[in-house]
C-alpha cells in the first residue's frame, strides 16, 4: 500500500506576483487548465497501488485546497493543516505519526511536492514501481532527475553502487545507492557533474515506509519527531481537516527531508528519473517548460510583440505590449507588473522580503481574495470609502459578523440573497439593496442554483478586514 503525502505547504515567493503568500503558486493554473495540486494528484491515475492523498497544507489554504480535490473528484485520505510553516521534515513527521496513531498499518509513503510538473506520467509509474521495491526493504527512497543540461539551480546527487547489479550504468529506472549529497554549483562545476554521468539532479521526491521515516527520524532529528508526535496527539479534527496543535508543533526546528535524514542515513537510495521532470520555482522555468512560439517566446493571455525573443509574457487583466525584449520575463496582474532578464528571476523573491518589510498587500494577496463561500475583489478604495465585487457560490453563505468602524451598502446585481440585517431576515433580488449600519449583526446567503454577484460599497474611517467580530459560522473560522 502507498500512500502519497503531498506537500503543498510552499509560498512561492519567486513566483511572484502571481504568486502570493495566501493563494501560492500550487494553487494557480500555471501550466494548463488544471492547478499544479490537481496535477500532481490526477499524477496517480492509472498507477493500481495508490490509496488517496494525504495532504499537507498550511491553514490559510485549506477552503481552495479542498475545493480544487472536490473538482477533480478527489476524496483525500486526511488533509492535515500546518499552524506555522517548518519545512518538510516536521510535515513528513506529522503525517507518518498521524498514521501511527490512527490506524494499524505500515505504508509506503510517498512525499510529493505539489508544485512540480512531471510530463512523462509512464516513466514516473515505472520509477514508483522500482522505488516500492527497495522501500519495501525498509531503504528510504529519494528520486534523482537524469540531468541534460548543467544546472545550478538545483543541488545533485552523486550515485554509489547499483544494488541491481555490479554494472553502473546510467539511464532511465534504475537504483543506485547514494554516495552524497551536493549543494548548487557553480556553471564550471555543474558541467563536470553532468560529463562525470555519476550524478543526477536532487528532485525532492521520496518514498518510505512510515515506520521506517519515523526510525530515521528518531535517530538524526529526534526533537522534530518529538514535537509532531505531540502535536498530532493533541491535534483535532475540524470540519474535514485536521489541526495539528500549534504550540507543540511549534516547539520543532525547521529541517528539510534531505538534511533531517537523507544525508545521514545508511539506507539511502536514489532511483533516476527521465520523466520531463520541472520544480517550476521560478519564471525561467515556466519559460523553459512552455510551449514556444517562432521567436521562441512563451506568451499567455492579451500580449502583443515585435522584436522580442527567448522571453516569457504573461498577461492576467489587460493588455502587454513589448518592442525589442531579448531573454526577458514580463507577468502582468491586476496589481504589479513584474519585468526581469531571465538570467536575474531568482531575485524576485528579494522583491518579495522588500515589499513585506514595506507592509505591501501585493506580497500577500491579490486584488481578487478567495474565501471558503467564494470571492471578493476590490474595485475601488480610498481613505474612507472602499468598493468591493462579491461573489458566493451556490448554497453558500458567509459568517453572521459585525463590525465596529464601518458601514455595508450591498447591491445584488446577479442571482437571489437571504439577507440578515439587524433583527430581519428578508429576500434581495436583482437591482435591489440594503444598508448595514455600524454595529448591526448581518448574513449574506445565497440560496439560489447560480453564483450570486453583489456590489458592497464600505463607508467609515477604518475598512481592513480585521475589524470583524464573527458569532456563527459553518466553516469553523474564528474573529
Amino acid at each position: 500500500m502507498i500512500i502519497p503525502v503531498i506537500l503543498a505547504g510552499g509560498s512561492g515567493t519567486r513566483l511572484w506576483p502571481l504568486s502570493r503568500e495566501l493563494y501560492p503558486k500550487q494553487l494557480i493554473n500555471l501550466v494548463d487548465d488544471k492547478t499544479l495540486l490537481q496535477k500532481t494528484v490526477l499524477r496517480f491515475k492509472g498507477y493500481n497501488d495508490i490509496e488517496p492523498p494525504m495532504i499537507v497544507c498550511n491553514d490559510e489554504h485549506r477552503f481552495m485546497v479542498a475545493e480544487q480535490l472536490r473538482e477533480i473528484n478527489v476524496n483525500p485520505d486526511t488533509i492535515i493543516l500546518e499552524p506555522i510553516p517548518k519545512n518538510t521534515a516536521p510535515a513528513l513527521a506529522a503525517a507518518a505519526a498521524l498514521i501511527a496513531l490512527s490506524r494499524n498499518i505500515d505504508p509506503l509513503l510517498l512525499i510529493l511536492p505539489a508544485d512540480h510538473s512531471i510530463e512523462d506520467i509512464e516513466a514516473f509509474h515505472n520509477s514508483l514501481k522500482l522505488a516500492k521495491h527497495y522501500a519495501s526493504q525498509d531503504y528510504l527512497i529519494t528520486f534523482g532527475i537524469i540531468p541534460n543540461r548543467p544546472e545550478t539551480g538545483y543541488g545533485y546527487i552523486k550515485t554509489g553502487d547499483c544494488p541491481q547489479n555490479k554494472e553502473k550504468t546510467f539511464f532511465q529506472n534504475k537504483a543506485y545507492f547514494i554516495e552524497k549529497f551536493v549543494e548548487k554549483p557553480d556553471l564550471n562545476q555543474a558541467k563536470l557533474y553532468v560529463d562525470s554521468k555519476e550524478y543526477l539532479w536532487n528532485s525532492g521526491m521520496f518514498m518510505m515506509s512510515a515506520s521506517c521515516a519515523i526510525e530515521e527520524l528518531s535517530k538524526y532529528a529526534p526533537e522534530i519527531v518529538n514535537a509532531c508526535k505531540k502535536s498530532v496527539n493533541a491535534g483535532i479534527n475540524d470540519l474535514d481537516f485536521f489541526r495539528l496543535d500549534k504550540n507543540s508543533f511549534n516547539e520543532s526546528p525547521i529541517d528539510s527531508i534531505d538534511y533531517a535524514i537523507m544525508e545521514k542515513t545508511d539506507k539511502g537510495i536514489v532511483v533516476s528519473l527521465d520523466a520531463g521532470w520541472n520544480d517550476l520555482g521560478s519564471w525561467d522555468a515556466l519559460w523553459e517548460t512552455g510551449k514556444k512560439d517562432k521567436n521562441n517566446n512563451v506568451i499567455k493571455g492579451d500580449v502583443l510583440t515585435y522584436d522580442v525573443q527567448g522571453s516569457f509574457l504573461h498577461s492576467t487583466s489587460r493588455l502587454i505590449a513589448a518592442v525589442g525584449l531579448s531573454e526577458h520575463i514580463v507577468v502582468e496582474t491586476s496589481d504589479a507588473v513584474l519585468i526581469s532578464p531571465k538570467n536575474k528571476v531568482q531575485d524576485v523573491k528579494i522583491l518579495v522580503n522588500i515589499l513585506k518589510s514595506r507592509k505591501r498587500e501585493e506580497a500577500i494577496s491579490h486584488k481578487k481574495v478567495y474565501r471558503p463561500w467564494g470571492s471578493y475583489e476590490s474595485i475601488v478604495s480610498s481613505e474612507n470609502f472602499k468598493v468591493k465585487r462579491i461573489i458566493v457560490k451556490p448554497g453558500a453563505k458567509l459568517s453572521l459578523q459585525k463590525h465596529f468602524h464601518r458601514s455595508e451598502h450591498w447591491i445584488v446585481v446577479k442571482g437571489t440573497a437571504i439577507v440578515r440585517n439587524g433583527d430581519k431576515e428578508f429576500l434581495l433580488r436583482e437591482d435591489e439593496s440594503t444598508y448595514i449600519r455600524l454595529g448591526y449583526e448581518h448574513r449574506l446567503e445565497n440560496p439560489g442554483k447560480i453564483p450570486l454577484e453583489l456590489i458592497e460599497v464600505q463607508t467609515g474611517r477604518y475598512l481592513e478586514e480585521d475589524d470583524i467580530v464573527r458569532f456563527e459560522d459553518v466553516y469553523g473560522r474564528g474573529n
